[in-house]
């Protein structure tokens, strides 16, 4: 079966992120990170847990990585759904909890054009975040992905 290059992307991210310990996804899906989801998904180590709503979605994982001790992931699609993972991320970063977000996004031709989904996601967190990082569009080099995170 000949995947398409999204989701060898996403399936090599999955594996990278397994490879740090984790083992709880919150995922609130859509078009744009489809791939993400079917990769996440598709991983019988993983549990997954869909919300349509980002705001539970960001704090079941909070409520994961307090408990376990281990970063939980949350995913969702672009633009303002990113934004409604605010609250639970500064509750994680005042209290030390590991999470890591992963949201999808337009490509940089296409952010800010007026429609809800076209916001500047960029550094969106602010200095609530340790890290943040832009992997960008999809390449064939999957290498590169791994020197990324």
């Amino acid at each position: 079966m000949n995947k398409s290059l999204s989701s060898q992307w996403s399936a090599s991210l999955v594996k990278i992120l397994k490879m740090l310990g984790v083992r709880h996804v919150a995922i609130s899906p859509g078009y744009r990170n489809s791939s993400l989801v079917q990769a996440f998904t598709s991983d019988d180590q993983l549990s997954c847990y869909s919300f349509i709503d980002e705001r539970t979605s960001a704090f079941f994982a909070l409520g994961s990585a307090k408990a376990t001790g281990v970063p939980a992931v949350i995913v969702s699609t672009s633009g303002t759904a990113v934004a409604n993972f605010f609250p639970a991320i500064v509750e994680a970063s005042l209290s030390s909890t590991p999470m890591i977000i992963i949201t999808a996004d337009r490509p940089r031709e296409l952010i800010g054009i007026g429609e809800n989904q076209t916001i500047d996601q960029h550094k969106i967190f602010g200095n609530f975040v340790r890290s943040f990082v832009d992997l960008g569009l999809p390449k064939k080099n999957l290498n590169n992905l791994k020197k990324i995170v």
